[in-house]
């Protein structure tokens, strides 16, 4: 009987040839079950979803000098320079030679994810992006691939990483956000998850997290944005539901909004109450507003740490189900306990 030994797996996971033949030959649905079982196995040695928190994710075009010195201020989880929506078309040039240049020379003490956001594939752009961008010297923190409609899109930008680097040694593997931007990449959620975790055994990268694009999104539908945003409620559910099946951050839509920062608590409360574990910014004005959001209040720190004490005397004890503040308490709430001290830590 053939047996799945995990070099067997890590071997299966390579795309050359060779390595394939490792695996029975299964076709559809039986390789797509092998698979996944390989990618369940080897994730057992990754890090926790949310290990690297990005409560507010703010976007800074990278053809803006001025902007991009401003980071070396500015207090925020996750800060993307950008080549993509936030550059005019006759920009994009200086947009990515500023980012690489910006990435050797700017100091960020008070940003936890310096991160980069190319064009899409399908523009075209994103190859030089990647080439000039991997020539510094200081490598980005996190990438992000907007407008990710197929798997073809993710094993593109894996091949063109790896020619970028060109055998260059990594102390550490560089993290990768996907946008979701239209009705097929929604679709397609699920496949791309897969096909993002597969890739990250073998890649310089690995797959950490997708990002609703919202206002391509409700183009691509024909949807009209509204505030209370009730046109984008089935996306932003699947999205949270299938990110977290695959153990992956799940990050928010713009408010765009900047100046209302009364409807922008609301909705940064709305989807971390949903799951989502940050949400994009576009202004340093709302940074504050949805990284508290995002943030445990020390009464919910409180509650889940006692709540979890007294779930672990009353089983040393024998008991079955047990009260807590006036609540019968079940093992859905002591992990969702567990998740709020989780993000506790984090942040």
């Amino acid at each position: 009987m053939f047996k799945l030994t995990r070099q067997v797996l890590q071997a299966a996971c390579s795309r050359c040839s060779s390595a394939h033949q490792l695996l029975p030959k299964k076709t559809g649905q039986q390789y797509a079950s092998v698979r996944r079982m390989c990618i369940k196995i080897l994730d057992t040695d990754s890090e926790d979803e949310g290990s690297l928190p990005r409560r507010a994710m703010i976007y800074v075009p990278g053809s803006d000098l001025r902007k991009l010195t401003k980071l070396s201020s500015l207090h925020v989880d996750c800060a993307v320079m950008d080549c993509e929506d936030g550059v005019a078309a006759n920009q994009k040039d200086a947009a990515r030679q500023n980012i690489s240049q910006m990435l050797d020379t700017l100091h960020t003490p008070h940003v936890r994810d310096l991160t980069v956001r190319v064009n899409s594939v399908s523009s075209g752009l994103a190859e030089d992006d990647i080439k000039t961008i991997l020539k510094a010297e200081r490598l980005p923190d996190t990438m992000i691939l907007p407008k990710v409609d197929s798997v073809g899109h993710i094993q593109w930008f894996g091949d063109k990483v790896e020619q970028a680097l060109d055998g260059r040694e990594l102390h550490h593997k560089m993290r990768l956000l996907i946008c979701v931007e239209s009705a097929l990449g929604l679709l397609h959620l699920p496949a791309l998850c897969e096909e993002g975790l597969w890739q990250s055994h073998n890649t310089p990268f690995a797959l950490e997290g997708v990002i609703f694009g919202s206002d391509d999104f409700c183009a691509d539908i024909g949807a009209h944005r509204t505030d209370d945003a009730m046109e984008l409620l089935y996306a932003r559910q699947k999205i949270v539901t299938v990110a977290k099946a695959y153990g992956l951050q799940a990050i928010d839509l713009v408010h765009i909004n900047y100046t209302d920062l009364q409807c922008l608590e609301r909705q940064a409360l709305e989807g971390a109450h949903m799951g989502f574990t940050g949400k994009q910014v576009i202004h340093p004005n709302q940074i504050p507003v949805v990284q508290k959001s995002f943030t445990p209040s020390q009464e919910k720190i409180e509650w889940a740490r006692e709540l979890i004490e007294a779930f672990h005397e009353h089983h040393e004890d024998g008991k079955g189900a047990m009260s807590f503040r006036g609540s019968m308490i079940d093992m859905p709430l002591v992990l969702q306990a567990k998740n709020i001290l989780r993000m506790a830590e984090n942040t």
